[in-house]
């Protein structure tokens, strides 16, 4: 059988056979991992133009319909020089990181908003307290 199916191209179904070729193609594959190593694929780093940013933010304007006037915010302009800080690109937050991260600073906002406003009323109820005192101490000696 073994010869047949050598002289006719067939691999043979024998368990064996099939056991042998098992063995090899695995101590094939153990020599060729040895020799490899994952590398991870460098994101494409495109080099900064002046003319390639003016295309880019004039695509941006027109793509997300936005007025002329946005290049001039100052909140673009800081954003703008804060990426310009990168050495290796920028990483744009997804949705929900950004969803996060405003959920976040509005908390913490709102945090200092009330602690704010309690000392603040601490304040006032305090100056109404003393203010009342002082009222009835006037109303005590006017009676006297």
């Amino acid at each position: 059988y073994r010869q047949w199916a050598k002289k006719h191209s067939f691999e043979s179904m024998l368990p064996g056979d099939i056991k042998a070729r098992k063995e090899k193609a695995e101590q094939a594959q153990q020599t060729i991992n040895s020799h490899l190593t994952e590398r991870k694929l460098a994101e494409r780093v495109i080099p900064y133009s002046d003319k390639l940013f003016k295309r880019a933010a004039i695509e941006w304007l027109v793509a997300t319909d936005q007025p002329i006037q946005a290049l001039d915010h100052p909140k673009f302009q800081d954003m703008i020089d804060v990426a310009s800080w990168a050495t290796n690109g920028v990483k744009i937050p997804n949705r929900r990181a950004t969803r996060t991260e405003i959920m976040r600073i509005f908390k913490n906002h709102l945090t200092r908003l009330r602690t704010t406003l309690n000392v603040s009323c601490n304040l006032v109820l305090c100056a109404a307290s003393l203010h009342l005192i002082f009222q009835h101490r006037a109303l005590l000696l006017v009676a006297q």
